[in-house]
């Protein structure tokens, strides 16, 4: 059996004389964490929407659970799930309404038990515009999973959430790729999608510039280590020479270097704060992160 969920070729969207994306090209297999970033403007959303159905393409070959969603997008619905970052529901339904008109829609029984799962169960009679963020989040989540969609499209799905009710939802995706739903993700939030994602595909004017693991990513960039360090008086000043450091700068109380060899560089480190009597507060040794190589990608883009 074919594991490709969604199988996008040579995907084209122009709005007059703004090309939207141009030759886009990826595949999201079964049960995978898509990540698909790039900045405001890049074509995500432009993606998304005709992934969904929901928006014509110029050319290309695109199919969302062998269905063709310029075609068959009323099939489609049914299969696939959809959270957005606003919900545009009526300030004034209530949870349980929402549920019950969504699962209608589907031909399915309410799912109450989504409510409890996500902790609505004492919100049921409370009207939308009363929720708060994180309430609201769960509720969009429970609608989209609730007629258990193979594939689910989250549009920015912890933004502007609390710590504790980013990493209740981080335990729902996960839960949900478990149980084998296939996962595409649009986020600005760089550690989220790190943590979360199988593969990443990165947008910068329409066009895919990048694509891979998050650890795929970060090794095919500058290869620098971040290296940061706290000593107790300070004495790692600016003249001091590091063996294998090409970048070095100053944050909050440490000092932190990027090195191409983590190893000479941390042990020139230790020999001279030693050397000087200056006791070590902390030490941290960092791969770069997805943030910092998707950085280094849209400025090298932009330069070129």
């Amino acid at each position: 059996m074919d594991d490709k969920i969604v199988q996008v070729q040579h995907l084209r969207k122009a709005y007059a004389n703004y090309v939207a994306i141009e030759d886009v090209n990826f595949d999201v297999h079964r049960g995978e964490i898509f990540g698909l970033l790039g900045p405001n403007g890049a074509g995500k959303t432009t993606t998304l929407e005709i992934l969904e159905g929901l928006r014509q393409p110029d050319a290309g070959f695109i199919r969302v659970l062998s269905l063709d969603p310029s075609r068959e997008a009323h099939r489609l619905q049914n299969l696939i799930g959809i959270q957005l970052q606003a919900s545009g529901m009526p300030d004034s339904i209530t949870v349980r309404e929402a549920m019950d008109f969504f699962c209608a829609y589907h031909r399915i029984a309410p799912r109450m038990d989504l409510l409890e799962r996500l902790e609505l169960q004492e919100k049921l009679n409370t009207q939308h515009y009363m929720l708060s963020t994180g309430q609201k989040r769960r509720l969009a989540l429970a609608l989209a999973i609730a007629h258990k969609p193979a594939l689910i499209f989250l549009d920015e799905p912890t933004a502007a959430l609390d710590v504790i009710s980013r990493s209740e939802l981080h335990a729902v995706i996960r839960e949900l790729q478990d149980e084998g739903t296939t996962i595409i993700l649009s986020s600005h939030d760089m550690a989220e999608v790190e943590k979360l994602t199988s593969r990443v595909a990165i947008l910068l004017h329409g066009e895919i510039v990048a694509i891979g693991t998050p650890n795929e990513l970060t090794a095919t960039g500058a290869g620098l280590t971040k290296i940061s360090i706290h000593t107790e008086h300070s004495s790692l000043n600016e003249d001091v020479n590091v063996p294998a450091v090409s970048q070095r700068m100053l944050k909050d109380e440490y000092d932190v270097f990027f090195s191409t060899d983590p190893a000479v560089t941390v042990s020139a480190l230790l020999d001279y704060i030693k050397a000087h009597q200056d006791p070590l507060i902390d030490l941290r040794v960092e791969r770069p992160s997805l943030e910092e190589r998707f950085l280094e990608i849209t400025t090298q883009k932009e330069m070129a």
